[in-house]
């Protein structure tokens, strides 16, 4: 999906500098939210990072088409090592966002596939109210509405996710979503399975 303008990010507050985000340092020691996000083995030869945002349809039509193989054929076999990292294109996505990385570490991806899978219905159907939808697909995954609010007012974590995005921008030029950083080296477009696995082939896997 085309990078869209996001007044919102360039409103948003300057982070301290104390608490800037590297991906390769998260401060998941303090906070789970700020950790990493993942499938598969670590010790995989071929480290796929995919940034991605929840309002996304490219995004959303991969991972439900295409991710499935990738997850059945390439990280459970062990030869990719997948990292999900955010780049929100819009509010609605940063919301979902936040609130992702709020609920447990085993709901996440879980939680992730189901907002693409249902993306029509709580981002773009007619009407509808955004936050109002994801938190009722968080209550699902039992998050209490009192800590849903404390997600999504969370300016520590929305900061978190903001700079992953700038630092996404600066070191990759991610510019389009989906992206995907495979050992290294940028690959943006939604594309599938077979002509993503030649990449990871490609790549060592």
């Amino acid at each position: 999906m085309p990078l869209l303008r996001r007044s919102l990010l360039a409103a948003a507050a300057v982070t301290p500098a104390a608490i800037l985000f590297a991906p390769e340092f998260a401060r998941a020691a303090a906070d789970p939210a700020f950790g990493l996000r993942t499938l598969g083995n670590p010790k995989a030869k071929v480290h796929v990072i995919e940034y991605f945002s929840l309002t996304c349809t490219h995004c959303a039509h991969f991972a439900n088409h295409t991710m499935p193989e990738v997850r059945k054929k390439l990280i459970a076999p062990g030869s990719v090592y997948w990292i999900f990292r955010d780049f929100p294109l819009d509010r609605v996505a940063l919301t979902a966002a936040m609130v992702a990385r709020s609920l447990p570490l085993p709901r996440y991806a879980p939680f992730i596939f189901s907002l693409f899978a249902s993306q029509d219905r709580w981002a773009f159907a007619p009407n509808v109210n955004s936050t109002a939808e994801i938190g009722k697909l968080a209550a699902l995954d039992g998050m209490s509405q009192a800590a849903f609010q404390a997600a999504i007012n969370n300016k520590a974590l929305e900061n978190f996710i903001l700079e992953e995005q700038r630092h996404a921008e600066q070191k990759y030029r991610v510019d389009s979503t989906p992206t995907f950083i495979i050992n290294g080296h940028p690959h943006p477009g939604d594309m599938p399975y077979v002509e993503f696995a030649k990449l990871i082939a490609a790549a060592g896997g």
